[in-house]
């Protein structure tokens, strides 16, 4: 049996030191997960059950890149995150074997078209059309936490053009790593491949072409992505 036209090449990541890649199954993130980040979005930073939505898993693409303005926007946003990468199967784990699924880090932005997203919230839609565009989730090389150790507190960053934006520490997670890999492990089956991207923090905003994002997590190599012209 074969295919009716050529199959897509499989979605994947750099790994640091290494020429094998990462392959991608499927994109969680999770929305408001800094406390800070919650109230410049106009909500409550309580813990409440926290939400997830999804990005394609080729979304990803291999930074250093540069990323064409999207179409149809005229408010393009940066979030970076800390992404982690799962290396095993898993389903209703508890939050104390969550660490064995870990394969490993990397850093990542969760770009938003942050115009289609409100239109989206106000009319009580999904957000895919603001969230889960070509090219949303540029990362950096795949990290192995054998490399890293489990990463649970340490600075999270980014720049536009030198300036600094974002800051906060991995340690202020509303949800923590271990909660909400066991919570999605509750509703569906977590599989190798899958990658988590864990929320932002505060100081999110608006992108334009030529601007060049830099930013990182302790412990990871900062990544970089150009905003390029629109396709």
């Amino acid at each position: 049996m074969g295919y009716v036209f050529p199959a897509p090449p499989h979605p994947s990541l750099a790994v640091k030191g290494s020429t094998d890649r990462f392959p991608v199954r499927r994109i969680f993130c999770v929305g408001r997960n800094y406390a800070a980040h919650a109230r410049e979005m106009g909500k409550d930073p309580d813990r409440e059950p926290p939400f997830f939505f999804t990005k394609p898993a080729d979304a990803v693409a291999d930074a250093p890149c540069t990323v064409p303005y999207p179409p149809e926007t005229s408010n393009l946003h940066y979030e970076i995150e800390l992404i982690v990468a799962l290396g095993k199967d898993a389903f209703k784990v508890a939050e104390a074997d969550t660490s064995q699924l870990i394969w490993g880090y990397a850093v990542g932005l969760d770009l938003t078209r942050r115009d289609l997203q409100q239109v989206a919230k106000d009319m009580g839609r999904p957000w895919d059309w603001g969230k889960a565009f070509d090219l949303s989730a540029p990362c950096g090389p795949v990290v192995p936490v054998a490399e890293t150790g489990e990463i649970t507190s340490g600075e999270i960053w980014l720049d536009v053009n030198g300036e600094r934006r974002q800051t906060g520490d991995i340690a202020d997670l509303i949800w923590s790593v271990p909660e909400m890999l066991s919570m999605i492990s509750h509703s569906m089956h977590l599989r190798a491949g899958d990658l988590i991207m864990t929320g932002t923090p505060a100081g999110v905003g608006a992108v334009r072409s030529g601007d060049v994002l830099t930013g990182s997590v302790d412990g990871l190599d900062p990544i970089e992505v150009t905003i390029g012209n629109t396709e």
